[in-house]
Parts: C-alpha cells; sequence; structure tokens
C-alpha cells in the first residue's frame, strides 16, 4: 500500500512538473506559418514602422511595445547595440535579441517571445474607378478580388482593365516599377485565373474609369457617354444612347478628334443619312470623340463651343453609362 502511494504521488509529481514546463517550451517562437499568440496576426516578415511586442520571462524592465525604425532596427535598454528587426521573422529576432542580452552580460539564460501587434510595412493601395479607394496591409494571401472587395467594388464606370504596379527593387536596383494590366471581364467570369493576382506589400491597384465619348448638337439628349464593355462604339450607338435625333437635325456630322500630340481636334466629316439609312457602314468612335450634329440649316457650332458644352454637361453629371447592346 505505501509502495503504491509513492508511485501515485511520482506520478503526480510528474504530471505537474511537466504541464508547468510545457508553456515555456512555447517562449522560443513560433514558425513562419504560425499565428502569433498575442495579436493573433499571420506571422509574416518584420518591417520598418512595425509595431512588436517583446516579452522577457521574468524582466518587466525589458518587456516593452517597440516600433520598428526607418533604418529596420530597434533598440532595448540595457542593451548597448542596435538590433536589425526588419526583414527576417519574429523567431529569428527572439534568437537575436536573447544572443545580444548574453553577449553583453545583460542576463544569462533569458526567455524573450516576439510577436507583431501591428503591420505597416505591407501596405497595398488601391484606388480609381472603385466605391471606397482604400490603403490596407497586407496580411496573410491577399488577391486581387480581396483588394476589390474591400474597396467596396467598380464603379459602373469602370474601364475594361485593372493595372497592378509592383514597386521597384530596393537598394542599388534601378529597374522601373513593373505594372500587369488585368482584364476585369477575364477576372470576373474566371476565365483565367491567374488573372486574380496575389498581391504584396507595396503594390498599387488602380481601375481607370472608362474611356468616354460626347454627343452634342440635335439630338434629344446630348451627354457624355461611358465605354465600358471594352468595345468601340460608333456612330448609331451614340445616337441610340442619345435617345436619337431631334427634328432639326441635319443629314451631315461631325466628328472631332484629338491626334496626334498636339491636343487640337480634327474635324471628320460624315454622311450621317447614309448611315442611318444603311447605305454606308456604321464610323466607328474612339474615346474622347465628340460627335456634332448640326441643325437642318447647316448652321454649324465652333468647336470652342462644343468642347465647353460637352464639358459642363459632363461635369454636371449627365454623362450617361453606355451598356453592351
Amino acid at each position: 500500500m505505501r509502495y503504491s502511494l509513492l508511485l501515485l504521488f511520482a506520478f503526480t509529481f510528474t504530471a505537474l512538473v511537466s504541464a508547468q514546463q510545457q508553456p515555456t517550451a512555447g517562449h522560443v517562437g513560433a514558425g513562419a506559418s504560425s499565428l502569433s499568440e498575442d495579436s493573433n496576426l499571420p506571422v509574416e516578415k518584420i518591417g520598418n514602422n512595425d509595431l512588436i511586442g517583446i516579452t522577457v520571462y521574468d524582466e518587466p524592465e525589458l518587456t516593452r511595445t517597440v516600433r520598428v525604425g526607418s533604418d529596420g532596427e530597434i533598440r532595448l535598454p540595457m542593451l548597448q547595440r542596435h538590433i536589425q528587426a526588419a526583414g527576417i521573422y519574429p523567431a529569428e529576432l527572439e534568437a537575436a535579441i536573447t544572443n545580444a542580452l548574453v553577449e553583453e552580460n545583460v542576463l544569462v539564460e533569458p526567455i524573450v517571445t516576439v510577436s507583431v501587434i501591428e503591420y505597416r510595412s505591407r501596405p497595398i493601395t488601391i484606388a480609381g474607378a472603385v466605391k471606397n479607394p482604400a490603403t490596407f496591409q497586407a496580411i496573410g494571401t491577399v488577391t486581387l478580388l480581396d483588394a476589390i472587395s474591400r474597396a467596396g467594388g467598380l464603379t459602373d464606370n469602370a474601364g475594361s482593365e485593372i493595372l497592378v504596379s509592383h514597386p521597384a527593387g530596393k537598394g542599388d536596383d534601378k529597374s522601373p516599377i513593373l505594372t500587369e494590366r488585368v482584364s476585369v471581364a477575364s477576372l470576373y467570369r474566371a476565365e483565367d485565373p491567374a488573372s486574380n493576382l496575389t498581391l504584396q506589400g507595396g503594390d498599387n491597384v488602380r481601375v481607370p474609369e472608362a474611356g468616354r465619348v460626347f454627343v452634342a448638337g440635335n439630338v434629344k439628349k446630348p451627354g457624355a457617354f461611358y465605354i465600358t464593355d471594352g468595345s468601340e462604339s460608333s456612330v448609331m450607338k451614340a445616337l441610340a444612347l442619345s435617345e436619337g435625333l431631334d427634328s432639326f437635325a441635319s443629314h451631315k456630322a461631325y466628328i472631332y478628334r484629338v491626334e496626334g500630340g498636339s491636343g487640337g481636334r480634327n474635324e471628320i466629316p460624315i454622311e450621317l443619312k447614309k448611315i442611318l439609312n444603311r447605305k454606308s457602314p456604321d464610323v466607328p468612335l474612339l474615346a474622347n470623340d465628340i460627335l456634332y450634329i448640326p441643325n437642318a440649316t447647316g448652321t454649324q457650332a465652333s468647336l470652342k463651343v462644343l468642347q465647353t458644352s460637352v464639358g459642363l454637361a459632363a461635369g454636371f453629371g449627365t454623362a450617361l453609362l453606355y451598356l453592351s447592346r
């Protein structure tokens, strides 16, 4: 009986010691794929301006939160050296702090835990034709669709492509910023899974607005019309969107188009009656073209007046959405 009690006592004591020692092993630091116990953030490499929590077991004067400097280093009390933090995982920083405390004779066997409390080194920016332009941190895996979702989705006047710019290399690398073009249709229809790019810190997502054509003159509803389906507009499509000609319209029309780098517009006359009667092919319109239909008397407004009128129309929100038909 006495022997059995001794065995039971020994077993209980061993279990208690094991339970007390097990959490201590966790202070050494988790691997790169685990979660930070303190902040519940996915563990990524530390970067400049990130906020990290440092715990030194039983040493409250060394336990603190520290912001990584712009040079990538941190400073701790009682240590003469600066410790490089940027570019390494929390577990690696734990080892670096431990070595520094031992080598400078501050502590003999320190137990150090490092966790990331706030990331500031991994910004992703999304702007342009999105509902809520945003900047957020690339924590974990972030895809292009994730970024668009964070920005509230695309607006109705979003263009047919999305531009994703990756930061230039660091150090002496003078290579230009790499920009990728992603088709909106391909992204949303899942035609090409590779179009849903994985984003990294420093990436910039820009959604350009769709191009517009302007219709002025003797139509029922002049204004600016977005080309959002990725195809060209045309004279017939523009007339349909402007609800057709009024009763005083001429049989001729003009397209004013910017060509070359001069900034001026060339006048392109078109036979509107022949197009309407299917005796002449429809004429394509490009982004920023002005389609002008004068009145039946042939009186023609000046280009300056046209540019002013379509500019005011767009500015006062009378631009309509051009949907594929």
